[in-house]
């Protein structure tokens, strides 16, 4: 990662709630200073509309954003691959950072459930770019 742009992979099974909000913050929070991707396991056909809902609150628009297919191409290409509750899914490839987030899933909760997710994957964002740069 020295010398070039750090690149962040966040997983969860639908890549429509958890990485879909935590790839929002790291491109709000780090800008061009991080390459920011997200898949799932088992894409769901949208973004989770209370997620969206609960970014827009803190000025970040995810709407543009569609699920995505895990491919082992992109976990290689990363440098820290951050899951979220999809278990083995995720390929594994020796050398790269994995850390496995634990976060509650806002598939189905209201938007009172989903801002405290919200907040905490901000907190773990800010925390994790702290370490990159």
């Amino acid at each position: 990662m020295t010398g070039q742009k750090p690149s962040v992979l966040f997983v969860c099974v639908h890549n429509a709630g958890r990485s879909q909000m935590a790839a929002g913050w790291l491109r709000e929070l780090a800008g061009e200073r991080v390459e920011v991707r997200s898949a799932g396991s088992m894409p769901a056909e949208q973004i989770n509309p209370v997620a969206a809902q609960a970014m827009r609150e803190v000025g970040i628009d995810i709407t543009a954003e569609r699920p995505k297919v895990l491919k082992a191409e992109t976990v290689q290409e990363s440098d820290v691959v951050i899951t979220m509750g999809c278990g083995d899914a995720c390929p594994f490839f020796p050398g790269k950072r994995y850390e496995d987030w634990k976060l509650d899933d806002p598939a189905g909760q209201g938007i009172e459930a989903v801002r405290p997710i919200r907040d905490e994957i901000k907190a773990r964002v800010q925390a994790l770019l702290a370490e990159l740069l």
